[in-house]
């Protein structure tokens, strides 16, 4: 008999992912033992880097995002987004993996306000 307060994770039915530099943001479409789809939001990120003797250490938060909070959620991200996009500063150089990002020109710009587009549908 199956015991009720273990987890059991969901099979992925989609995913997306997306890198950038320690951290992996993955984006998966799961199904809860109801049959109810939700999308997982994962970020992991590599806290300790492997040596010979231990594996890579990474740290994972996630979050789950059911049908009936998607519209909710889709306006609030688009609203922060748009402030963002608008208001911050222009971002600094960074590292990745100990290596240095490509360079940027001054036509790497933020898109316009109106490029931005997040559309979830179920």
């Amino acid at each position: 008999m199956d015991n009720p307060f273990e987890r059991n994770d969901s099979a992925i039915l989609f995913t997306r992912s997306v890198k950038a530099g320690k951290r992996v943001y993955y984006i998966d479409v799961k199904q809860d033992r109801h049959g109810q789809y939700y999308i997982a939001i994962t970020e992991s990120k590599r806290i300790k880097d492997g040596d010979d003797l231990s594996r890579p250490v990474f740290e994972k938060h996630k979050i789950f995002l059911y049908r009936e909070d998607v519209e909710k959620f889709t306006e609030a991200f688009q609203e922060v987004t748009e402030f963002a996009k608008q208001n911050a500063p222009q971002p600094e150089r960074r590292e990745y993996f100990g290596q240095p990002e490509e360079e940027t020109t001054a036509t790497d710009e933020l898109p316009a306000s109106d490029d931005f587009n997040l559309d979830i549908q179920f």
